[in-house]
């Protein structure tokens, strides 16, 4: 019974692994492979920890207090009259960011699809979309995160297969996971990688679905699925290791199949099949929650999983996707403003968690940070304001047609902003463990 519980367990905290594996996932992590072979494995690795750490706090508000991320911000804000925009932006930026995103999804699903079988490219959205649409009209959070498990156990194989056939180094991996190293030119693409894993809506799924659960069972199904994520992302590192010319789908599964055989060039496809469908499913479905909990509230049946407000908030984003995906126009202009919010939203989530599991009032004494978790969630607060500083310039230097500004000046930048409001969050902290 205790091995089946931890099983399921395993399979129901997948959906976070789901959700940040996705196209963007594989076509970063697939990038960095192929510009800087194994160099870049620790920046995953310290994602994964980063991912670790946000998502234990996130859930563990919810299992504690008995408020859900959304909730908590909500409850924090909305009796201030000059804060209270806050849940609002922050729910308008993490829904336009599933909106401006989901295209992205199904489009690499089909591109998956698209290596393997010669089917048109509308057919196999529209197939994608009703499966997806199929999936979440159940209403059953628990049936979409196992399937979802199920579909990302799919990916895990797919992309470790390929990996080992591949026969990497073990001396290189190691020492391209636990040597950081920042080859010329790789700021923004070590700052991508940290990015498509830490994921700000994920902090909102994870927190919406843990009520109803221990913090045993918690740490333990989200840790082991989480590292499962984090290898499955590095195994598309190494895969991408492998091109030796410019990055491309077609280009890594040709090299692929000549390397390994037609088996190889099929595993990619799968994968990346895989990839594209959960994140397909699992933006509407964060979308919805992330709604619930800013808007309505988690007991109110009008925003129960099978009520019409619950459904036309997924169904909007998974719309919104198959339209861009039908239409073959890339949503670039919402994209880009998706950055922009994401890179706002991410620090601004990353530092109320470290807030939060440091307020005595919402989280009593037993649920308070040690002085380890707080070290090491303050150091992953402080770059995730460092990636959101980058993010923000890079997309407004696009959305204004400006050429963006040298890396280096850009990441210098970003740190000195992130050096400045360090002292306050940590006076705010201080502050709420007394009280």
């Amino acid at each position: 019974m205790i091995l089946k519980s931890r099983l399921l367990s395993i399979l129901f905290w997948s959906v976070i692994a789901a959700a940040f594996i996705g196209p963007g996932t594989v076509t970063t992590a697939a990038s960095a492979g192929s510009v800087f072979k194994y160099d870049l494995l620790w920046a995953l690795v310290f994602s994964v920890i980063a991912t670790l750490v946000l998502q234990e706090a996130s859930s563990r508000i919810t299992i504690v207090s008995g408020k859900n991320l959304g909730e908590a911000i909500r409850k924090q804000y909305l009796d201030s009259p000059r804060l209270r925009f806050i849940p609002y932006f922050v729910f308008t930026a993490i829904f336009t960011g599933c909106v401006a995103y989901e295209a992205g999804n199904i489009l690499g699903a089909v591109a998956g699809m698209t290596l393997i079988l010669n089917i048109p490219s509308y057919v196999m959205i529209i197939l994608i979309g009703s499966v997806a649409a199929l999936l979440l009209f159940t209403g059953s959070t628990k049936t979409v995160v196992r399937i979802l498990g199920a579909i990302v156990g799919i990916m895990g194989i797919s992309f470790l297969t390929t990996a080992v056939m591949l026969k990497p180094s073990p001396g290189e991996l190691f020492t391209g996971g636990f040597v950081p190293s920042f080859p010329s030119g790789s700021g923004l693409l070590i700052l991508g990688l940290i990015g498509t894993t830490v994921v700000p809506y994920n902090l909102f799924l994870g927190s919406g679905i843990s009520r109803g659960h221990t913090l045993s069972e918690m740490r333990f199904g989200l840790a082991v699925a989480v590292l499962l994520g984090g290898i499955i992302s590095m195994a598309v590192l190494v895969v991408g290791a492998a091109i030796t010319g410019p990055f491309s789908y077609e280009f890594l599964s040709e090299t692929l199949a000549g390397r390994l055989g037609p088996a190889a060039g099929i595993l990619l496809g799968i994968g990346l099949f895989a990839a594209g469908l959960t994140s397909a499913m699992t933006a509407p479905f964060a979308a919805a929650i992330t709604a619930r909990s800013i808007l309505g509230d988690m007991n109110d049946p009008r925003w129960s999983e099978t009520s019409l407000r619950y459904r036309i908030t997924w169904g909007i984003v998974l719309g919104a996707g198959l339209l861009f995906g039908l239409t073959g126009v890339q949503p670039i202009p919402a994209i880009i403003l998706a950055q922009a919010l994401n890179g706002i939203v991410l620090p601004f989530a990353a530092v109320f968690l470290l807030i939060a599991v440091n307020d005595r009032a919402l989280m009593g004494t037993a649920g308070l940070n040690n002085g380890l978790k707080n070290i090491v969630m303050y150091l992953i607060v402080f770059i995730t304001i460092m990636l959101g500083v980058t993010n923000v310039s890079r997309a407004a230097a696009n959305a204004f047609g400006f050429t963006v500004v040298n890396e280096t000046y850009l990441l210098v930048t970003a740190l000195l902003i992130s050096s400045l409001l360090a002292l306050p969050v940590w006076k705010n902290i201080v502050r709420r463990r007394k009280n």
